[in-house]
């Protein structure tokens, strides 16, 4: 489904991104990418929707050749992978029904399965009764439950979740990762960036460490890797939420 082979990207500024990535996530896998601040998690999967190419290596989604891919092919692409942003990036002059249903707009699918898909994805979700509110209306789970909607309403093939957690309090957390596996559940590949150890080791998923743009540990059905958090505790840049899922 997903394959990085000896991916490097250096940014403009010359900051070394990711070394020699290589990488593969097969259909309907649940994956972890985790690791500190700046360790990569964040230009990897940009890579994998092409919102940046490598500076070198080669990436394959769906059997299509990501680097490679001409311009005007990139939505065609994207079509197939939905993404959940951290900060939501709902459109506020928006209601959650209008959020949703965008998604399906700006790809120009006729108005009555629009409405079919927006209605069938906010009851998966469990948000069907929000449907005529504003995100400013919306708590802070409720809003990420949104953006997952609205990434799902395409029935995309792979989903992407960035740091989805990252603002949110235990209890949501818990709620919003054990929906990304029933999305898991019914077929689509899930990727999910994040330094919230207590999910990851709760939910004993593949593991995938990053640490200065490097793979340094890939594990099946693991936990967070202690690798990866002492470095985390040494450059003071990990943060638990403190989960207990009891």
């Amino acid at each position: 489904m997903i394959r990085f082979e000896n991916v490097n990207l250096i940014y403009s500024n010359n900051v070394r991104a990711l070394n020699d990535i290589n990488l593969n996530i097969a259909k309907g896998e649940f994956l972890f990418l985790v690791g500190s601040t700046a360790a990569g998690k964040s230009s990897l999967t940009r890579l994998i929707y092409r919102d940046i190419l490598p500076t070198s290596g080669h990436i394959y989604v769906n059997n299509h050749d990501v680097v490679s891919l001409k311009k005007g092919r990139v939505p065609f692409l994207r079509r197939n992978i939905g993404v959940v942003f951290q900060d939501f990036k709902l459109l506020n002059n928006k209601t959650v029904y209008e959020n949703v249903a965008y998604a399906l707009e700006v790809i120009g699918t006729p108005k009555f399965q629009i409405d079919k898909a927006v209605k069938h994805t906010l009851e998966l979700v469990g948000l069907s009764e929000k449907h005529k509110a504003f995100p400013r209306e919306l708590s802070g789970g409720e809003g990420q439950r949104i953006c997952i909607a609205r990434a799902l309403v395409n029935h995309p093939l792979i989903l992407i979740a960035d740091e989805p957690t990252g603002n949110l309090d235990p209890v949501t957390s818990r709620e919003i990762i054990l929906l990304l596996e029933q999305i898991n559940m019914k077929g689509t590949t899930v990727v999910v960036a994040t330094h919230d150890r207590e999910i990851v080791d709760y939910m004993k998923k593949r593991v995938v460490t990053l640490a200065n743009g490097k793979i340094i540990d890939d594990q099946e059905k693991s936990a967070y890797s202690t690798n990866a958090f002492e470095s985390n505790e040494k450059t003071g840049k990990y943060e638990s939420l403190k989960l207990r899922f009891e």
